[in-house]
């Protein structure tokens, strides 16, 4: 019995180390891809959401949209895909509040897609996804903060579309252990994905 119960625990330890190894593996992919502007020529330009403020753009998300503007001026896609649900505000949805702040800076209304029903970055990559699909767009360039890149990419790239990350020019990055677990929380998010538990 005692050597039953010790067997058990050491198991359970090996398996612990395995999954924070494995873990920490992904986490420095994700750090690796958190830097590299792939922008090229695409179908259209995805911009994750991020929180509104009655309307208005967190510094956050403005930060994604500007980047996404740039790109779109550059001639990288001739369509923007904005996505993000209410988020817990009422009114305002984020795609709804990015589609208004590019529409302002002169991007025309019908260069703007809008995704704005999902509640979570597995919802709302699942219907950019069907939206690409249905509208026979294979390629796009994704929007996001740096550290968010990599899990996105995978999530499209499984749906069949061919994507290039480029991450949103940030005023500092994160150091530290704030940097640690921001990668850890965006691998453990990717692994929990892969095995179907969105999160």
């Amino acid at each position: 019995m005692k050597r039953a119960g010790l067997i058990a625990v050491t198991a359970g330890i090996i398996a612990v180390a395995f999954a924070a190894f494995h873990i920490s593996r992904i986490a420095e992919e994700i750090r690796a891809q958190s830097t590299v502007d792939e922008a090229r020529p695409a179908d259209v330009i995805v911009v994750l959401g991020a929180a509104e403020y009655r309307g208005k753009p967190s510094p956050v998300l403005e930060a994604r949209l500007n980047h996404a503007l740039f790109l779109y001026l550059q001639g990288y896609a001739p369509k923007i895909l904005t996505t993000g649900g209410k988020g817990g505000d009422p009114t305002y949805t984020e795609g709804e509040v990015a589609h208004a702040y590019l529409a302002r800076r002169g991007v025309p209304s019908e260069a703007i897609l809008v995704e704005s029903e999902g509640a979570s970055t597995v919802q709302s990559i699942a219907a950019a996804g069907e939206i690409m699909r249905r509208m026979n767009l294979n390629s796009c360039i994704v929007v996001s903060d740096g550290y968010h890149i990599y899990r996105v990419k995978k999530m499209l790239e499984g749906l069949g579309m061919k994507v290039y990350g480029s991450p949103r020019p940030e005023d500092r990055h994160p150091e530290g252990w704030t940097e640690r677990w921001l990668y850890a929380r965006q691998a453990i998010a990717y692994e929990l994905w892969r095995v179907g538990i969105p999160i």
